[in-house]
């Protein structure tokens, strides 16, 4: 499938990509496919590509901005940088969350070893790391949960849901519960503009999520 048929928004300044799981946004040092191999698939009439104004795991599906000109990327990245832009996410945590909502202040650093290489770890001596929460749903042993990082620290969410939930993500083979793919998912992206309207995209659960996909519209109906 072209990238650009999976374009949820689209004007003169911005893209906003719905990622499908498993293809990276930058180029892979081992080489294979790639956003950033694809990306004149998104110049969509315009002769320079666009430059993707963040990043996604390659296991991450969803909402990916991208900004149409160097204007606009230098306004995209000071707001990202100010912390004006709001990311949700969706994800499906192992075991039943009794709480309904909560705040992960947790600071992460990246440790590293020869047999298990690198992953963030909790350490009060990293960098910040503040991720709000809330439960969408219960099913069995599972809930869905929708996560909204305040701060945009590498694996933040994934690092985050292990250290508050003690199994991590249904999935996640480094910070969850191996098996199937990982039911983490970026589900809405708020962009406040000067001169014109928010982009607000939403991006729907992809269809692996299963019996969770009619959970999504719980997201807005039970919103505060």
């Amino acid at each position: 499938m072209n990238l650009s048929e999976r374009i949820l928004f689209i004007d003169a300044e911005a893209i906003v990509l719905d990622k499908p799981a498993g293809l990276p946004v930058d180029a892979p040092r081992r080489g294979g496919d790639s956003i950033a191999a694809r990306i004149d698939e998104l110049k969509c009439g315009f002769r320079r590509p666009p430059a993707a104004m963040h990043r996604l795991d390659t296991d991450t599906s969803g909402c990916l901005l991208f900004a149409r000109n160097a204007k606009t990327r230098s306004i995209f990245q000071q707001a990202f940088e100010t912390r004006a832009v709001e990311k949700y996410y969706l994800a499906i945590v192992a075991g039943e969350i009794p709480e309904a909502e909560g705040v992960i202040d947790v600071p992460l650093a990246k440790t590293s070893s020869a047999e298990a290489g690198w992953k963030m770890i909790a350490d009060q001596h990293g960098l910040e790391a503040t991720t709000h929460w809330r439960r969408i749903a219960v099913r069995g042993d599972s809930t869905l949960v929708e996560f909204r990082p305040l701060t945009g620290r590498t694996h933040q969410i994934r690092a985050h849901a292990r250290e508050a939930f003690g199994r991590g993500i249904a999935g996640d083979r480094v910070y969850g519960v191996p098996g199937g793919p990982m039911l983490l998912h970026a589900s809405r992206l708020v962009v406040p503009r000067e001169r014109k309207s928010t982009v607000d995209v939403t991006a729907p659960l992809p269809e692996y999520f299963g019996e969770w996909r009619p959970f999504d519209k719980l997201r807005t109906e039970n919103a505060a």
